[in-house]
């Protein structure tokens, strides 16, 4: 089985998957990771020399590769689920479970803040109150996507074991 985490940027679908996979014996892959040693490339470097529309355009490439992979967890970026087609390719992946880590937009806004300059959409923002205002912004937006997951986990004030556990009662 490939299990497919999407969620918010900072919703915790790196730090889940890699603790997940250790638990089920599976690999795992960040696909933003993964772009990255692709393209020889920080994520905020391919945004600033080529583009979102070219990162947009590897990404469904290599998401359409790394869905294959079996006995894998895949912590997609915040925004894969939600360009062109790549909802439809996750959802026609045989064998495959998707599951949204569902964070509330404080709880986001805290895990962002500190860390907004490694992250090339929010490096902008320079209060709190702004970044709130582009998370909830961008969580209306997206929702329609991430509400499609075949699992929705609530993420606010639990620790990676609960969420974990979560996962696990809900796929076996």
């Amino acid at each position: 089985m490939t299990l497919i985490l999407i969620g918010y940027m900072g919703s915790g679908k790196s730090t889940i998957g890699k603790a997940l996979s250790q638990l089920l014996g599976y690999n795992f892959i960040d696909l933003d990771a993964h772009i990255e040693r692709h393209m020889e490339m920080e994520i905020a470097s391919i945004f600033k020399t080529r583009g979102e529309i070219f990162f947009r355009r590897k990404e469904t490439e290599l998401l359409s590769e790394v869905i294959q992979q079996v006995d894998t967890v895949v912590a997609l970026g915040g925004g894969t689920p939600c360009y062109g087609q790549n909802l439809e390719i996750l959802k026609a992946q045989a064998n495959s479970k998707t599951v949204y880590l569902k964070a509330s937009i404080p709880q986001l806004t805290e895990r962002l803040f500190e860390e907004k300059s490694k992250r090339p959409l929010i490096s902008h923002l320079q209060s709190k109150t702004d970044l709130n205002e582009f998370i909830g912004k961008h969580l209306f937006e997206r929702s329609k996507f991430y509400e499609q997951s075949d699992y929705i986990i609530d993420t606010n004030s639990k620790s990676v074991e609960e969420i974990i556990e979560s996962i696990v009662l809900k796929l076996f």
